[in-house]
């Protein structure tokens, strides 16, 4: 059996962009080998389970229905069959110290595929590879026959980098269904995602259902509409609108949420944010505030005035008082609801963008804090994140929370996920504490993603190609075995539905996927753009909502002498770019894109689009001219 060595396999990897993909798999694994035949399948595969487990068996059920939906029968035996193309799959007997928990090993021959794995996790990931080789459906003759499926015979040894491979989605700014989320769930399933980070409650909304205080739901759950971008552009509510719009989880579809994560390997999260963040909380409860004020939950109206450098000043309250008796009281049962509907390891408490001024400016917690010898918030915050951690431990679970909470001193035992930069995980790791790293200049999923002319702009930018450039071990880490992983974060102030979730989470959690679980070494950005192009096919196939701003042209202005000129750019050499400057449109008539070219004065707008094989293939971009000149660099 002829097999590629790894110098020709890079070198062909180098080449990759004038040559067709070996493979379309991401996150890319850790090796792959093709050898001579393949695999033709015409109608199906025997199934044949190699190993007694029910988790196992009902994998193969999941496997099997969404195979049917690609035109491919799986038909499981136990017995087996002379001459039958087969799917074997088993755990190994003996464990492979390399493929870990969650690494597997995968073998197609033209007779069929073995995967093994040493746990249903490495299976489940080993499945994930596997409906990546096969198209994304059935491809018909010009006489309407159905023909066979070809699969390049090959050798898959994979496993991943990290444990922790995380996605967050924030239900609160806009609440999401239970299918809706089970569908975020499938698609992060796909790209061997293991960590759903639930941000379940903030200002605008608490979304989970705790017995012990319904009002949490009742009157939390719940606010007046608002239509337009958050901030200034939205009233505040007044006391006599009612409150329609949100909605929250019952426990009942909190555990089944949480078992149809688990069937796809996949530990989901919670977030109760505290102390910060609680205006909610406090609409329902507002004894558990310093002020006590009657208060509604914010619709996404201003009610915070940031002055840069992370410093802010809160204009409604919206912190827990952590001087009360109290609000530890609350917690503690609330936190014991929580531990009791999720069974994974971590509770996250928040404890991001907390405001001391009402603190700071009341008599009795100030003498509270004279009393137990606190300084300043800081302090503060750090007496209540402590005190918070051994109510978390005292449920049997680990706490973890945003960097801030390491300030003025972290609690034991507590893990640190750090969004400000890496600043916060690598002090972390300093002090001896397990860290996710989630960056927000590398992972945060709301930043814009194209061009301004035809994207949300907000206060920052994440093209696809920073993303993909995520690595979650900074150079100088003392010890990066604390690092657990990382994740993306998908805040949805301007996210109202879940079509246009999945637009802002794909393909850029493609890239950050890929950084979790590919070793180092084998990241390619020109090669992952090629996999990402074959992959858009995929999610057109399931009407999947996915951003291709990686087809529009990058518009550079630049000043040449007394010039203003023009550079397109576009990453695919198949793709042509074509302009116009006169006003006039389609731009399909237009010039087509051959080099540099001047934009003379006038009152006129640039028009330019991308085309494949003569159609269109992303958005037409309109820049007029003045806007133009504000991009010279």
């Amino acid at each position: 059996m002829k097999k590629i060595t790894p110098i020709l396999l890079f070198l062909m990897l180098l080449t990759f962009s004038s040559v067709e993909a070996q493979h379309q798999i991401i996150p890319a694994p850790r090796s792959y080998e093709v050898s001579d035949g393949e695999l033709m399948i015409s109608q199906g595969l025997e199934l044949q389970q190699l190993s007694e487990s029910e988790e196992l068996k009902k994998q193969l059920d999941l496997f099997s229905a969404e195979f049917k939906k690609m035109g491919i029968d799986l038909d499981m035996t136990s017995i087996d069959s002379s001459g039958v193309k087969t799917l074997k799959i088993g755990l190994n007997e003996i464990a492979e110290d390399t493929l870990g928990v969650e690494g597997y090993n995968l073998v197609i021959e033209p007779n069929g595929i073995l995967l093994m794995a040493n746990s249903t996790a490495g299976t489940f990931n080993g499945l994930q590879t596997l409906k990546q080789l096969f198209p994304a459906k059935r491809e018909v003759s010009a006489e309407g026959e159905i023909l066979p499926v070809k699969i390049p015979s090959c050798i898959i040894q994979d496993a991943p980098r990290f444990g922790w491979r995380g996605l967050m989605l924030d239900v609160s700014r806009h609440f999401f269904t239970v299918d809706e989320v089970k569908a975020y769930l499938d698609q992060m399933a796909e790209f061997k995602f293991n960590v759903f980070h639930w941000h379940l409650t903030d200002d605008q909304g608490w979304r989970i259902e705790i017995k012990t205080f319904p009002k949490l739901t009742e009157v939390g759950a719940w606010r007046v509409e608002r239509h337009g971008k958050f901030g200034s552009e939205r009233a505040a509510p007044k006391k006599s609108e009612k409150a329609t719009y949100g909605g929250f989880y019952t426990q009942e579809q909190i555990k089944d949420v949480v078992a149809y994560a688990a069937e796809r390997n996949i530990t989901i999260v919670p977030e109760i944010d505290v102390p910060g963040h609680s205006m909610a909380l406090l609409a329902a409860y507002p004894q558990y505030s310093v002020n006590k004020e009657f208060k509604q939950v914010n619709p996404g109206a201003k009610f915070v005035d940031w002055y840069g450098n992370g410093k802010f000043k809160m204009n409604i309250e919206n912190t827990l008082n952590p001087a009360d008796p109290a609000v530890y009281a609350f917690l503690d049962m609330l936190f014991g609801e929580i531990a009791d509907l999720f069974p994974g390891e971590y509770i996250h408490m928040g404890g991001d963008e907390s405001y001391h001024g009402y603190w700071e400016e009341d008599a009795k917690v100030q003498d509270f804090m004279a009393k137990n010898g606190i300084e300043d918030g800081k302090g503060l915050q750090s007496y209540f994140v402590k005190r918070v951690e051994k109510i978390i431990s005292s449920k049997g679970k680990k706490m973890i929370g945003w960097d801030e909470i390491l300030e003025g001193g972290l609690a034991d035992g507590a893990a640190v996920m750090s969004w400000r930069g890496m600043k916060g995980g690598i002090e972390a790791v300093g002090l001896g504490h397990k860290v996710v790293m989630t960056p927000n200049e590398f992972v945060y999923l709301d930043f814009t993603q194209g061009d301004y002319s035809v994207e949300n702009k907000i206060y920052a930018d994440l093209s696809l190609k920073k993303a993909y450039s995520f690595e979650p071990i900074p150079d100088f880490v003392l010890d990066p075995e604390l690092i657990l992983g990382g994740q993306g974060n998908l805040w949805t102030e301007e996210i109202p539905s879940i079509s246009f979730a999945f637009y802002m989470t794909y393909p850029r959690a493609m890239a950050i996927s890929e950084s979790l679980w590919s070793p180092k070494k084998n990241k390619n950005f020109e090669d992952f753009l090629q996999r990402t192009d074959a992959h858009f096919t995929r999610f057109d196939q399931k009407g999947i909502n996915v951003a291709k701003t990686i087809y529009e042209p990058e518009v550079r202005v630049y000043n040449e002498g007394r010039k203003l000129m023009c550079e397109l750019k576009n990453p695919f050499s198949d793709i042509e770019m074509h302009y116009t400057i006169d006003n006039t449109y389609p731009v399909t008539f237009g010039k087509k894109y051959e080099g540099p070219f001047e934009l003379p004065a006038g009152n006129y707008s640039l028009r330019v689009q991308s085309f494949r094989n003569g159609k269109a293939i992303e958005r037409l971009l309109q820049i007029p001219r003045k806007d133009l000149e504000s991009r010279v660099k």
